[in-house]
Parts: structure tokens; sequence; C-alpha cells
């Protein structure tokens, strides 16, 4: 079976070695670093499926830490900190953070989040519904399912999973309008229940205009549906 490795960056010693030692017993290897710095070194020289990230960290804090990884790759970052505020929240996902949980955490939750994360970002096949082609076109957005990639005109565009999914599900069906509960099933694959939810969806929008928007503050490809949700384009099917 192929080694699935882990890096957790927590600056707290008691909480690093629980967490290290709990991934271990799922079969996991687990690099462990208590700074950012040190996450940063590890992270450019090894290859890793998740990183468990701490925000309040020695050297370059967690926020820092995550500009980096999104700057040069797409893996999974599961957020772990005792900043609980929705601000911290926001902030960490708009970054590009995948998952959020604050601290005190069941470790057992924790576990569970980490194989979620793993699903979606290892054994995800984009191709396996047969009656999605393989290339999805709108006007110049394009993404390819078979390469994972996206391109706005000429431009390549580096997407999340996440994101790569919202954008997957508008696409497969131009116009027609997703509530945000049923955009957040899909691609979280888990029940809509909280403010927080909707609050996880929006933010992942805001983040992927940004991306393939020429002017994100009025985009041009995916539309809002005051008091219901979001669409690929307009109303006008023409």
């Amino acid at each position: 079976m192929e080694v699935v490795n882990l890096l957790v960056v927590e600056d707290d010693d008691e909480i690093r070695h629980l967490v290290t030692r709990e991934l271990e017993k799922e079969g996991y290897h687990v690099d462990a670093v208590g700074n950012g710095d040190d996450a940063y070194t590890f992270f450019t020289h090894r290859k890793y499926a998740l990183i468990i990230l701490d925000l309040m960290l020695p050297g370059l804090d967690g926020f820092e830490v995550l500009r980096k990884i999104r700057s040069k790759e797409q893996v999974p970052v599961l957020i772990l900190s005792a900043k609980d505020a929705e601000a911290d929240k926001i902030v960490g996902l708009g970054l590009g953070a995948d998952d959020y949980l604050t601290k005190p955490f069941l470790i057992g939750e924790l576990i569970a989040r980490v194989k979620a994360q793993l699903r979606r970002y290892l054994y995800y096949q984009p191709t396996n519904d047969e009656n999605t082609p393989p290339l999805l076109q709108y006007q110049d957005l394009e993404i390819d399912l078979n390469t994972y990639s996206v391109r706005v005109g000429e431009t390549s565009i580096s997407l999340t999973a996440k994101e790569f999914a919202i954008l997957k599900c508008l696409m497969s069906e131009p116009h027609r309008v997703f509530s945000k509960s049923q955009l957040f099933e899909r691609v979280w694959e888990e029940p809509y229940s909280s403010d927080v939810d909707e609050n996880t969806v929006m933010v992942h929008i805001r983040r992927l205009r940004k991306k393939i928007e020429k002017d994100p503050s009025n985009p041009k490809y995916i539309q809002t549906v005051w008091g219901i949700g979001y669409r690929l384009g307009s109303n006008d099917k023409t």
C-alpha cells in the first residue's frame, strides 16, 4: 500500500505528540514540527497528502505558512487552532484552507475530518460520471476533468480541490441555480446544517471568483441569484 505522508504543524508539544500518535495508529506517515519556518522547509522537501496547521506559531505564523503553501500547491490544509473567532475562520478559508477545527477538539473528530479530506484529495475521480464529458466549456472558461486543469482564455488557473468541485458542479449544468445547501452537500459530502456552512460556501465562491473573473465584483461566470444561491452564467440560455 502506498504510504500517505501527513505534516502536523503545532507548537504545543502535548497536542503535537497526541495528533501524531493517533494518525500513525491509522497507518499514516507523519512529520511533526513546532514552528512555521520548519513547516515550510518540510513542505518544500516532501510531498504531502494533507497538512494540519496551527495558526499561532513561532517564526512564520500559520496564515503566512498557508499563503506560501497555496502559492505552490493545492494540498488539503486543515487548520487546527485556538483562534475560534468567525473572522479568523473566514480569513483561513479565504486563504485556501479546506477545513477549520477549533481547540479544544475531540481526536476522533479530527481523524474523521482528516480521512474525509484524504478521500476527496487522493481518490477523487472526476470522470466517474459517464454522463459528464471530460471537457466542460462555457464561453472562454474551460475545465478538463481528465487533467484536473482550468483555463480562462489562454490563462491557466490553479484551483483547490473544493474550488474545482464547485466549478465542475456549476459548469455541469449551466444556467441552473444551485442553492448554498446543494453546493455544500455536493462538494463537502456532508449535511448542510448551519450558518457556518453557508459562510463556507460564500468564502469559496468569493475565492473562486477572484481566480476566474476579470472583475469579481461584476462576475461574468458565477452569478448570484439573491436569496437562492448561484448559477453559471445568466438566465439567458441563448
